[in-house]
């Protein structure tokens, strides 16, 4: 099980955290970089829909919305995706008053093909698809980010709620 967590500062964004995850909720299509992947959401991002993924360069997979909140919105992978697992993406605010815009995944790879697939090209894509989104969501507001978009991967114990039915979110957003 692997937890990747992807985040950043966005300096003087114009909007509260709630405010930022509502965007992100209704342009949660446009945000992805589409040279590497694209959502498809007919129903929108609200608890239980199911959104259709295409990786490039033609992989399709779903997820279906497991938990949403005025802060948070988080997707559980569905049969055909190559991760089992969760991701949410959240806003809140640091110490200092500043909006943190954050994507934590908790996934662990659904096959041993997968895995190969995943050490071969995958985790690079992961990185520039979640970055790229941070970066995209930050444009698409007016909030430059502060210093850098930071990535970090650790291997994690499962939990619990890392097991099916998966339903919780991988972090609570607080701090509006």
């Amino acid at each position: 099980m692997l937890q990747r967590d992807y985040w950043a500062v966005l300096a003087g964004c114009p909007l509260p955290p709630s405010q930022l995850m509502a965007h992100v909720k209704s342009h949660c299509c446009e945000l992805p970089p589409a040279s590497l992947v694209q959502f498809i959401a007919p129903r929108g991002v609200t608890r239980d829909a199911e959104l259709d993924i295409r990786i490039v360069p033609g992989q399709p997979c779903r997820v279906r919305v497991l938990h949403e909140d005025a802060q948070s919105i988080t997707f559980g992978t569905l049969a055909g995706h190559p991760e089992a697992g969760r991701i949410t993406f959240g806003a809140y605010r640091n110490a200092a008053g500043d909006v943190i815009f954050h994507i934590r995944s908790r996934a662990r790879s659904a096959s041993r093909a997968t895995r190969l697939g995943f050490l071969a090209i995958g985790d690079a894509m992961q990185t520039n698809t979640w970055t790229d989104f941070i970066n995209n969501t930050a444009v698409s507001v007016g909030a430059p980010i502060r210093d850098a978009i930071r990535a970090d991967t650790t291997a994690v114990d499962e939990l619990p709620e890392d097991d099916d039915p998966l339903q919780s979110p991988t972090f609570l957003a607080v701090g509006d």
